[in-house]
């Protein structure tokens, strides 16, 4: 896969499997750090970098190493990439974001159940993806704009269903508005009224 991103000129910043190679590039690291933590008792972090090839590689690349020992002991991570910058900024903002989108990916299968595709025909489970897709839209939006400055502001897809569309209310419609009566003990009755103030036109 390196070999067709590179002359693409595609970037890349992916994970490694620890591996006893890897391991013997930083050999020293690991025990400085748990000598470090018997002493301070806090987790210690150390990142470094170093040229590897595998043996299947055509050619040694940047590899960056964040070694890590805490109350569980070792954890060592290994990535490649061909992105400049520093080790740490290079791990921490750029290849940890990677586990926010896996997150976006797991709100929309999970709480938006985008996985649901058991109709027999193709165009039956494409529609349903493409519903599931358009709801996790609306509930960015609503996220975004509707509750800014609220307690849901930062919350999950699953927390916004329960705590907000999921809710007991009475629906009255004349030829003219359409209510929505929400009891008066709901307990976050004041986060709806100030998404829907803000979502209205």
């Amino acid at each position: 896969m390196l070999q067709r991103l590179e002359p693409w000129g595609v970037s890349y910043i992916i994970g490694l499997k620890k591996n006893e190679r890897l391991m013997q590039q930083v050999k020293l690291a690991p025990m400085a750090l748990a000598e470090q933590y018997t002493a301070k008792k806090t987790k210690q972090l150390m990142f470094g970098q170093f040229q590897y090839a595998a043996g299947t590689w055509d050619k040694e690349r940047r590899v960056i190493a964040r070694l890590e020992h805490g109350e569980q002991g070792a954890n060592p991570r290994f990535i490649v990439t061909d992105l400049p910058g520093s080790a740490k900024a290079s791990y921490e903002r750029r290849y940890c974001a990677r586990g926010k989108a896996e997150n976006r990916i797991k709100e929309a299968q999970l709480d938006l159940f985008d996985r649901r595709a058991s109709c027999h025909r193709y165009q039956a489970n494409q529609l349903r993806l493409l519903l599931a897709a358009l709801a996790y839209t609306l509930m960015i939006n609503l996220r975004r704009l509707g509750l800014k400055g609220t307690e849901l502001a930062q919350a999950c897809t699953a927390t916004i269903r329960t705590k907000q569309l999921k809710t007991g209310a009475a629906i009255v419609r004349n030829t003219r508005r359409v209510r929505v009566l929400q009891a008066s003990a709901h307990p976050m009755k004041h986060v709806f009224i100030t998404a829907a103030r803000a979502l209205s036109p």
